[in-house]
């Protein structure tokens, strides 16, 4: 058979990709995923300013496969290869060999591994960045894979902001770099000698401003950890001490209406009935009181009654009835048992059987992002139900050691809503892997209970902000979106620490080296910070000196090659300064000041012998006039060209600082 036409126009494109990247100079990056998550990081690449002229972006998919986001084969530009299995063949076909990175984003930790060996079969130079859930497997791969590699877990990323918007504040995480923790804070929340920079700006009319140049006037500050707890913790532990009203006539009720099918019950109160109808002719015939009426009922329904002939006719009928009625009641008693054994078994398999519970928190799916959530949520000590439509889901073991209820059924059903009291709840997390049953359970949910604090997962950024502002559901969060970052950056090789997730945006804090003969080198520190796209916090002297934090931090110092710079940073701002911290295309001896350096105090050229003295570390700064493609900041000093002013001398200290004066 002929092969199809789409076949033949997709090999000849890929065939075309091969010929044209022979000699290319740009990076090539290779992406095998298929969800939200390989989209933003292939996207981010292409989109990347970091080399001249961009990136090439080669992309491994399965034949045949549906995506619920974003298609990350639909981007433009990318080179799209297909294979249902990543295996030597496959990587040979991307091109691998002499690539620059290999991201595997698949979710599936064998799978992942698998394929990190083929590819190091291939090449073992290369680059490696993986997407593993188990902790344990991932420390394994470290030291198993002998290419340099950076296992990474979205789910572990994202955690901390679905929790913070169940408990109604900013995101929990914290991060240590160097000798300081520094975590995410509500400025109110913090003393102001302790906020490191301006996060965000929050406003109803114009949304969130990130990075803002009026560092006063910020909502969101990120500040040094001085002993306090986060608003998180505080919020968890008010939910905690918070007193838990129960309802044990409802819990009876409850377990009473579970106990036994609706027949079984039919019948028994049926043939009760009958019995209490006999026993009162019984009593009325044989003019006795109720005690004793009782006593001849029990004894004739349980154990039957000896015949006597010379009763009349309607108490040898009735007589004969109670025996019969006696009859069906001893199997159904048993009936009612063995069934109610039974039905309370699976209810509490099921997790059915429930007590109400109030100011807990709902759990829905115990995938990757559940599981995470569910465990920082006990961690912080708060009631947690889960619920998932699989009776042994991935989280199911760590919620039976957290001793987790877990509902099995449908989330959108009411029923099951009901059982994990959601009414009553806290907060509904919704955070399974289908869009479209999230969404259908956050909508029951809200049926409930109107009022609910409702955190639902979407793969799609633009899908989960459409549904927030339509549905006002609440929060909705892309896992992908925020975990995007740290890929990008641990496949870019930049030092990225964490991810601040503001919002439905994210600011990655990383640390960039500066190289000798880069724009920045020779320049003030004043020129890193770009208010919406880069604030520096700290700097690292060359020569493993001691950090400077932003306390000390001075715009006139200036900076060294080997130093390295601590931002926090938008993507684009991140770009922006890991390419001015680039050692140039074509190196070029870089020039020297024209004067020499005595006792750390740089000497104008009218004052200076004829024969230029070493620098304590060995580099010069630049030259005066040095050309700079983005201006100094404001406050900074600058001239016209964006090198330093004319007749500024440059200050070298012991510590391997420098200032303009």
């Amino acid at each position: 058979m002929a092969e199809p036409w789409r076949d033949r126009a997709r090999r000849a494109v890929e065939w075309n990709w091969r010929l044209r990247s022979v000699g290319d100079p740009r990076p090539h990056y290779v992406i095998c995923g298929k969800d939200a998550l390989a989209y933003y990081v292939a996207r981010a690449m292409l989109e990347s300013e970091l080399p001249a002229g961009g990136a090439r972006v080669t992309v491994v998919v399965p034949e045949r496969y549906r995506s619920n986001g974003p298609d990350v084969a639909g981007l433009r530009g990318v080179r799209v290869v297909r294979s249902d299995r990543l295996d030597v063949a496959t990587f040979e076909a991307a091109g691998l060999a002499g690539a620059t990175g290999l991201a595997l984003l698949h979710q599936d930790d064998v799978g992942n591994l698998h394929a990190a060996l083929c590819a190091q079969a291939v090449d073992q130079r290369v680059r490696q960045v993986l997407r593993m859930f188990n902790g344990t497997l991932a420390d394994g791969v470290r030291k198993l894979l002998k290419a340099p590699v950076e296992v990474l877990s979205d789910a572990e990323m994202a955690a901390p902001a679905f929790v913070a918007a169940a408990l109604n504040e900013v995101d929990p995480s914290s991060f240590q770099h160097r000798d300081k923790t520094l975590r995410v804070a509500r400025r109110a929340d913090v003393r102001p000698q302790d906020v490191v920079c301006a996060l965000a700006h929050l406003s109803e009319a114009q949304g969130v401003e990130l990075l803002p140049a009026e560092q006063a006037g910020a909502d969101l500050v990120l500040a040094e950890a001085t002993g306090q707890p986060p608003g998180t913790e505080v919020a968890a532990r008010r939910l905690v001490r918070a007193r838990r009203r129960r309802r044990p006539v409802a819990v009876v009720l409850g377990a009473v209406r579970g106990f036994a099918t609706r027949k079984i019950g039919v019948a028994v109160m049926a043939v009760l009935a009958l019995i209490a109808v006999l026993g009162a002719l019984i009593s009325r015939a044989e003019d006795v009181s109720p005690l004793e009426a009782l006593y001849l009922t029990l004894v004739t329904t349980l154990s039957g009654a000896d015949p006597d002939t010379t009763k009349a006719a309607d108490a040898q009928i009735m007589q004969v009835v109670l025996n019969l009625a006696g009859l069906a009641l001893i199997p159904l008693i048993t009936a009612v048992v063995v069934d109610g054994i039974v039905n309370a078994r699976l209810a509490l398999h099921t997790g059915r059987l429930q007590p109400a519970r109030v100011g807990h928190v709902v759990v829905i799916g115990l995938g990757n992002v559940g599981t995470r959530v569910m465990a920082q949520l006990r961690e912080y000590d708060v009631e947690v139900v889960a619920i998932d439509k699989d009776p042994e889901p991935r989280g199911a073991a760590l919620a039976r050691q957290l001793e987790v209820p877990l509902i099995v059924g449908d989330a959108a059903l009411p029923e099951t809503l009901v059982a994990a009291s959601v009414a009553d709840c806290q907060a509904l997390v919704v955070a399974s892997t289908d869009d479209v049953a999230n969404l259908e359970a956050a909508l029951a949910a809200r049926d409930l209970r109107a009022d609910l604090r409702v955190v639902l997962r979407l793969f799609d950024g633009d899908f989960a902000e459409r549904v927030e502002e339509t549905f006002a559901l609440g929060v909705s969060r892309s896992v992908s979106y925020l975990a995007a970052p740290a890929f990008i950056g641990a496949l870019t090789e930049r030092a990225v620490i964490t991810t601040i997730p503001v919002d439905r945006h994210a600011l990655p804090v990383a640390e960039v080296p500066v190289a000798a003969g880069s724009e920045l080198d020779g320049r003030p520190l004043g020129v890193v910070n770009r208010d919406g796209q880069v604030r520096l916090i700290a700097r690292t002297p060359a020569g493993g000196a001691k950090t400077i934090w932003w306390k000390d931090l001075d715009p006139r110092q200036v900076i060294f090659a080997g130093d390295r710079l601590t931002v926090v940073a938008r993507r684009r701002g991140l770009d922006w300064l890991t390419r001015q911290c680039a050692p140039p295309a074509h190196p070029v001896p870089v020039p020297r000041p024209a004067g020499a350096v005595h006792g750390g105090v740089h000497t104008p050229a009218a004052a200076s012998p004829s024969v230029p003295g070493p620098t304590d570390s060995g580099v010069a700064a630049s030259a005066p006039g040095a050309a700079h493609p983005v201006p100094p900041a404001e406050g900074a000093s600058s001239t016209t060209n964006g090198g330093l002013a004319d007749g500024f001398e440059l200050t070298r200290r012991h510590d391997g600082t420098g200032e303009v004066s």
